[in-house]
Formats: structure tokens, C-alpha cells, sequence
């Protein structure tokens, strides 16, 4: 169970000066934002109303000298707090009770929060790991575009213990400094080959086809049906690797391998092939890696956009599209991690914290359930 989140703000600088017009401590506001997330609340408004509705609630472990505060208070607060010191707490919080990753995927994708732009800006995009067993946020970093996330995921790596880890990355993050720096750390990498490298690219794919296609490579099948849809994959991985000229410019390569895909989809046939460069050579490991990689996307991803309305949201003053967006991963953390065995869904759950103060108690305190 994730920690109580309360004594990782107490080191953040409040944004605010010392005046007579600062009335409510950047402490209450922080809760008071978080719960509200984790309750269903996506707007400044609307947080006021759930504080005013819950006052005698929040008063049992919040200060709130001048009562609650007003949305514009809200906002204001939170567009200007440090956003990378508040991301940083979120990680302190999460190694707190994840302290190690061995045996552990963390998948590195970037996703972009598309209501956070305003005209002559560029919109925020968050470079997220993930990981894949636990289904645990374990942090980000905001970019000001998609381009930059080969800049960021470095950054955000190098503050992860990735001991005895896998991580698995798209082809933005496929690049020489990456790898080195995931085997630097005692991991093994994952990486996505397509375009971005165009002679390694189809060096890689020629050698694979071909020896695919002579039937010279183990391959490992799934089938997986859902509502109509059909999709068989195999997956192929190679470790002859000493052909390949550029095999010492990349850290730690020992393999590359292939995913063929086939869709059946309302009677129309696709058929597609991925294509990775690994840092080592079991088949299984592979196959599973690749597919727990799409974790990232359905179960971090679709669920801030579908249950959290993350791309709808429209704060974008100074940093609170960022800070924002470190409170719902914190709030999709808890609501994971905290009720795990629950057989309600994000929705479900998020609408007992709305309604339920002993629920919400439980989850955010870290109290087990008696």
C-alpha cells in the first residue's frame, strides 16, 4: 500500500509571500486538490463546492485557520507551485513504498495533455514510467513538446532504481545514450526500431524477415479475441547479432526481435511487423515484455483520458495543466494501489470517495481495511 501522502508536501517552498493576504497554507490546499481529484472533481469550482460540502470532514486533519479556500485561491496556488518539485515529491512518495523495481517492467511513453494549450504555446506533454506489474505511476516529467522527450527520459530514468528491471520504450526513446544509460543502471532494455534509425532500421528488418521467413527462428504465439476482434501475433528473437556493424555503438545489445501481427477486425485482414533491439536473448521474456508495454497506454493513458477527462481539461494558467497532472496520477495511484483487491472499477471507486468520508479516509491515509 502506498505511504500517506501528507509528509511528502511538508519540504515543498510555497509559492506565495508571507503576507497578511495569505491565509490558507499550501498544505490544506494540496489535500484539498488531491481529494477532490480522487473524488471525481476535475475544476477549480467545483473543488470549493466538494471542500465547502466536506468541511467537517477535512477539518479532522487540516488546518484551515481562514476556513476553505476559494477556487481562485485554488488555481492561483497551484499554477504557481513549483512543478518540478511537486513531481519530484510524487517519486520520493512512490519509492517510498516501492523502494525496488527488480523483476519489475517500467515502461517509458510520452502523452500529450491536449487541453493544456493556449494560442502562441506549445501544449504540455508528460514523459510517464510505468510500472507494468504493479500498474503503479512511478513518475514524470513535463516537456514542452513530443520532441523533447528524448531529452527528458534520461532525467526522469536516472532518478529510478532500475536494478534488475526491464524497460520497454517506443521508438522516440530508441536511441544510443538511452541504452547506455539502462544498462548503466543494472537493467535491461526493450527498444522499439523503426525509421528514426533508417540503416540500422533496415538492416534489422532484412535479417529478421529473412530468417523468419526460413523458418530458422523459435517463434512463441498468441491469440487474443475481444468483442469481435481477433489478433494473432508471433514473436521471433534473434541473438546472432555479430553481423550487424553497428552492434558496439549500442550498450549492452544482445538480440533483436520481431513482432508479426495479423488482425481480423469486422471481416478486414491488417497485418503488421514491429521490430526491437534487446538487451537479452529469452524468447519469453521478450514476448512478454512487448506485450506488457501497451500497459502504459490502456491502463495509464485511456484511463486519465476516459475516467479522469484528463484531455478535456482546460487549466492551463502557468503550471497547473503540470501540477494538475501529477495529482491524477496520484489519485490513479491510490485508487490502484490502496483498494487492490476492490472488484469496482476507476469509476466506481472514485464515486465511493465522493460519498463515502470512511472510504476516502482509508484509501488516502493508506489505512489498511479491517
Amino acid at each position: 500500500m502506498l505511504a500517506d501522502p501528507r509528509p511528502f508536501f511538508s519540504d515543498l517552498d510555497d509559492p506565495r509571500r508571507n503576507t497578511k493576504n495569505k491565509l490558507h497554507s499550501l498544505h490544506d490546499i494540496l489535500m484539498i486538490v488531491l481529494c477532490s481529484v480522487l473524488s471525481g472533481v476535475e475544476d477549480w469550482v467545483g473543488m470549493e463546492i466538494f471542500a465547502e460540502s466536506r468541511e467537517d470532514w477535512f477539518r479532522q486533519f487540516l488546518t484551515l485557520a481562514n476556513g476553505i479556500p476559494s477556487h481562485d485561491t485554488l488555481s492561483d496556488v497551484m499554477g504557481r507551485l513549483d512543478h518540478k518539485a511537486f513531481a519530484e515529491a510524487f517519486m520520493d512518495w512512490v519509492h517510498h513504498s516501492v523502494p525496488s523495481l527488480e523483476g519489475h517492467q517500467v515502461c517509458v511513453d510520452g502523452k500529450t495533455l491536449r487541453g493544456s494549450r493556449e494560442q502562441g504555446q506549445s501544449t504540455v506533454h508528460m514523459v510517464s514510467a510505468f510500472a507494468a506489474q504493479a500498474r503503479v505511476v512511478l513518475g514524470h516529467q513535463a516537456v514542452a513538446e513530443k520532441t523533447n522527450e528524448i531529452k527528458a527520459i534520461p532525467d526522469l530514468l536516472a532518478l529510478l532504481d532500475l536494478q534488475g528491471a526491464v524497460v520497454s520504450i517506443d521508438a522516440m526513446g530508441c536511441q544510443k545514450e538511452i541504452a547506455k544509460a539502462i544498462v548503466d543502471q543494472g537493467a535491461d532494455y526493450v527498444l522499439a526500431l523503426k525509421d528514426n534509425h533508417p540503416t540500422l532500421s533496415d538492416d534489422v528488418q532484412l535479417w529478421l524477415n529473412q530468417e523468419y521467413e526460413a523458418g530458422r527462428l523459435t517463434v512463441e504465439e498468441t491469440v487474443e479475441k475481444d468483442h469481435g476482434r481477433i489478433e494473432e501475433r508471433r514473436y521471433a528473437l534473434s541473438a546472432d547479432v555479430d553481423w550487424l556493424g553497428q552492434k558496439t555503438e549500442w550498450t549492452g545489445l544482445r538480440s533483436v526481435g520481431m513482432v508479426d501481427s495479423v488482425r481480423h477486425i469486422n471481416g478486414q485482414i491488417s497485418h503488421e511487423r514491429r521490430f526491437y533491439l534487446c538487451s537479452f536473448t529469452k524468447l519469453d521474456r521478450f514476448a512478454q515484455s512487448v506485450r506488457q508495454h501497451w500497459l502504459i497506454e490502456n491502463a495509464q493513458h485511456w484511463v486519465l483520458d476516459v475516467q479522469f477527462h484528463e484531455d478535456s481539461n482546460r487549466a492551463r494558467k502557468d503550471h497547473s495543466a503540470k501540477n494538475l497532472a501529477t495529482v491524477r496520477r496520484m489519485a490513479l495511484n491510490i485508487i490502484r494501489m490502496n483498494d487492490p483487491n476492490s472488484k469496482r472499477s476507476v469509476r466506481q471507486r472514485r464515486n465511493m470517495c465522493a460519498f463515502n468520508d470512511s472510504y476516502r479516509q482509508k484509501i488516502i491515509m493508506g489505512t489498511p481495511k479491517s
